[in-house]
């Protein structure tokens, strides 16, 4: 690790203990903080996880949409909020390690938050709309190449995953896309299905693949997505090898809260996870559920979040 990159760690991690834990912790309902609309993939497992933790901690755990700018008008509430272990993140990749890169977002994605747990990593679909005459990734970027500033992909928003997906995907194909960002992945996925925009990359285009109103040419994951078996990843395709994660979501505190309340929370969420429903909820989202410390989250942010800022300087991504 480079001397930056164990500062930035460090920070992330030692964040002066402003809150100190009181006894009886949670001691009144917890906000649980989605930054994006109703129905997207981050607000599937918001609502699947809060309910699991207020079945552990035994207060209200009522998920808050806080929607805009791609993530980050949620992610400054929290940041900006009592660090007391009853405001919480449910953070994706796109918040702490894409968005920053891109825009003024008034946090600082490395020292603003306190790593708490982690949900899972997140597969992705490749998918397009059934008009286009294209069924497989190759088919695709033949498609574009011979079809120059044609094709558009829709995505959650500016600095979201399927945003720098989109552009990696098209940047391996030596082919140009315009990216049409929506307030949130289910309208994104639904400019698909309308046929208004051609291509999305999120995993909450599963059903719709599954139904048949979306056609899957891809995955995007370590390894097969067994929604889909007979889809290859893209990795299988010789593309993505080189790409940063940008598929998961983590539950994150203010910076300074008591770290034996980041504790209380860690082991309530890990424990969840382990609940068969809630594993199987978050596998129909499109996770694969892991458990994580506190400090293995933090390792994954900084990683990350240099690995997207250097791909995003690589595509020119604006």
């Amino acid at each position: 690790m480079t001397t930056t990159r164990r500062a930035l760690f460090g920070a992330l991690l030692a964040a002066p203990a402003i809150a100190r834990a009181q006894d009886g912790f949670p001691a009144r309902p917890i906000r649980y903080v989605c930054p994006f609309p109703p129905g997207a993939t981050n607000d599937n497992v918001s609502r699947t996880m809060a309910r699991a933790l207020q079945a552990r901690l035994g207060v209200p755990v009522v998920v808050e949409n806080r929607a805009g700018a791609g993530g980050g008008v949620g992610a400054r509430f929290v940041a900006e909020s009592r660090p007391d272990g009853h405001t919480l993140l449910n953070a994706s990749a796109g918040n702490l390690t894409i968005a920053p890169h891109l825009n003024p977002v008034g946090y600082d994605p490395l020292r603003s938050f306190a790593p708490v747990a982690y949900a899972g990593e997140a597969y992705s679909v490749v998918a397009v709309h059934p008009s286009l005459p294209v069924r497989t990734l190759p088919e695709l970027f033949a498609y574009a190449r011979a079809n120059p500033g044609r094709l558009n992909y829709a995505s959650a928003g500016i600095g979201s995953a399927g945003h720098l997906r989109g552009a990696l995907l098209m940047d391996a194909a030596g082919a140009e896309a315009v990216h049409v960002p929506f307030p949130g992945s289910a309208a994104a996925a639904n400019s698909v299905i309308a046929g208004d925009c051609h291509l999305i990359l999120d995993p909450i285009a599963a059903p719709q693949v599954l139904s048949g109103r979306l056609r899957g040419i891809a995955t995007v994951g370590e390894d097969r997505w067994d929604a889909f078996p007979d889809l290859p990843t893209v990795a299988e395709h010789g593309v993505g090898d080189n790409w940063p994660s940008g598929g998961w979501f983590g539950l994150f505190a203010p910076a300074g809260t008591d770290p034996e309340i980041v504790a209380t929370l860690n082991r309530a969420f890990n424990d969840s996870l382990a609940e068969p429903e809630v594993t199987a909820a978050l596998r129909r989202f499109g996770l694969r559920p892991l458990a994580l410390s506190p400090e293995a989250v933090a390792r994954r942010v900084v990683a990350d979040h240099a690995a997207s800022g250097a791909a995003i300087h690589r595509l020119g991504i604006a």
